[in-house]
């Protein structure tokens, strides 16, 4: 459902050549930077990430925002973007990979150049000038020109490592007509640890997160032309609009639908919990690590991902909410399980006991499982009609063993064919994750579950 406004908020994508050349640095100092001028600045994050947005919200005290033309559709980024963007002075969007890597297989497919023209936005292009002079204009120019629907406004040039340096890289890139609109020196690296699948998550560090999030913004307000960035952003041209907005269903009886959170699932998409709401549910976050027991009432529980491994001695100490968790599935009340959740109610992760929903056990890998997935529902379940097709997106080191039960959740169909997941009773349980602004029946299929369970 949607609301009917066009909308010229500015708008800035920061792209970059490769992984590792400075994006988040850049577009989080770039979003606290501005959020310290006074203005309201709507984070966006191209791709599934789950991690970075968390920064992002923390540089803005807006709800960092995914943008994954994958998951979600091409068709759908405009909106979602407006959606979010809803009363802001500015957008800034942190884009995936390099500028032109999207779906593996898929062409452009939701990759920052593909998201970058659906939002008619101009690209400031990060790059890590540690060991070039001259030759980073070429590279900026291949930038450049690969794609003319794609508009490259500036580059940031980062780990400059001193003002001769900056001296020679300016002159080539003059030369080259792309204008140079900040210059990070080569600096110690801001405190963002990372660990088996990235950055340590905002919800398990936050006095630590903030401390980043601000060296961050002293860096880009001393590199770099905020005026001038400002002024390109201002540049981008209106789109049509209209805003995404979640489906309301009337008013009735309203469910409590739980929502694990605190630092062992912090994996979620903010759509979800809008989703929720506009179709009925009371929702309510509990942090498993710390309640002995559910929200009072509550009729459907939604666990989402995150690092229940390095939490896994905690999890399994808190015995009265397993058992409160394994009683509400075996009572048939919805239970939708992505990834960490998944892992949650298994008979035990790395030896150590969970909530014995699922006959299944779950162990760390060496292995990182990671990628877009085409799926279809194998049967009813609280989220899915037998049929529906959706598409995911995996990203851990763990195995589940069985990987499916005996009524999977999904047929998976690329890359490989496989069934993963389960369903029994309200339980669906799946190491996807997956964007219910797709398709926003999983939401209120779920929530009407909820009543009549």
């Amino acid at each position: 459902m949607v609301t009917s406004s066009p909308s010229s908020v500015p708008r800035l994508v920061i792209a970059a050549p490769s992984s590792g050349s400075g994006k988040t640095t850049v577009a989080t100092g770039l979003m606290a930077a501005f959020a310290g001028r006074g203005l309201t600045v709507s984070p966006h994050k191209v791709g599934p990430d789950y991690i970075d947005p968390g920064y992002h919200a923390l540089a803005t005290g807006r709800p960092g925002r995914n943008l994954d033309a994958y998951l979600c559709g091409p068709e759908l980024i405009a909106p979602l973007f407006l959606h979010g963007a809803r009363g802001c002075d500015l957008a800034v969007v942190e884009g995936v990979m390099g500028m032109f890597d999207g779906a593996a297989g898929e062409g452009e497919l939701a990759s920052t150049a593909h998201v970058a023209k659906l939002l008619r936005a101009p690209v400031v292009l990060v790059v890590d000038a540690s060991s070039q002079s001259r030759s980073v204009a070429a590279l900026v120019h291949g930038f450049a020109s690969w794609d003319p629907q794609v508009r490259l406004g500036g580059v940031i040039l980062n780990k400059v490592a001193s003002d001769r340096h900056e001296e020679l890289l300016r002159e080539a890139l003059d030369s080259a007509g792309t204008p140079v609109l900040g210059v990070l020196r080569r600096v110690a690296q801001v405190d963002t640890p990372s660990r088996h699948l990235g950055l340590v998550p905002v919800a398990e560090r936050r006095t630590e997160a903030v401390e980043a999030v601000a060296a961050m913004a002293a860096q880009v307000r001393e590199g770099c032309d905020l005026e001038a960035l400002l002024g390109l952003a201002r540049s981008a041209a209106a789109l049509p609009g209209p805003a995404w907005e979640p489906p309301v269903t009337g008013a009735r009886e309203r469910p409590v639908v739980a929502v694990a959170g605190g630092p062992a699932f912090t994996f979620s998409y903010a759509e979800h919990t809008e989703l929720l709401t506009a179709a009925g549910a009371e929702v309510v976050t509990f942090d498993p690590l710390r309640e002995e027991r559910l929200p009072d009432g509550t009729g459907g529980l939604v666990i989402g991902g995150g690092f229940p491994e390095v939490y896994a001695p905690e999890l399994s100490a808190n015995e009265p909410l397993r058992e409160a968790v394994a009683a509400l599935a075996r009572d048939g009340a919805p239970v939708a399980a992505e990834c960490a959740g998944l892992l949650y109610l298994c008979r035990e992760l790395d030896g150590q006991p969970m909530c014995g929903v699922l006959e299944a056990d779950a162990r760390m890998s060496e292995r990182l499982t990671l990628g877009y997935r085409d799926a279809v529902a194998l049967g009813d379940s609280v989220l899915a009609a037998a049929g529906t097709r959706m598409r995911g997106h995996e990203f851990h080191r763990t195995v589940v063993e069985p990987g499916a039960g005996t009524a999977p959740a999904w047929g998976v169909r690329a890359p490989r064919r496989r069934v993963e997941g389960f369903v029994q009773q309200g339980v669906h349980a799946s190491y996807l994750h997956t964007h219910w602004a797709a398709e926003p029946g999983a939401a209120r299929r779920f929530v009407e579950r909820c009543r009549t369970s």
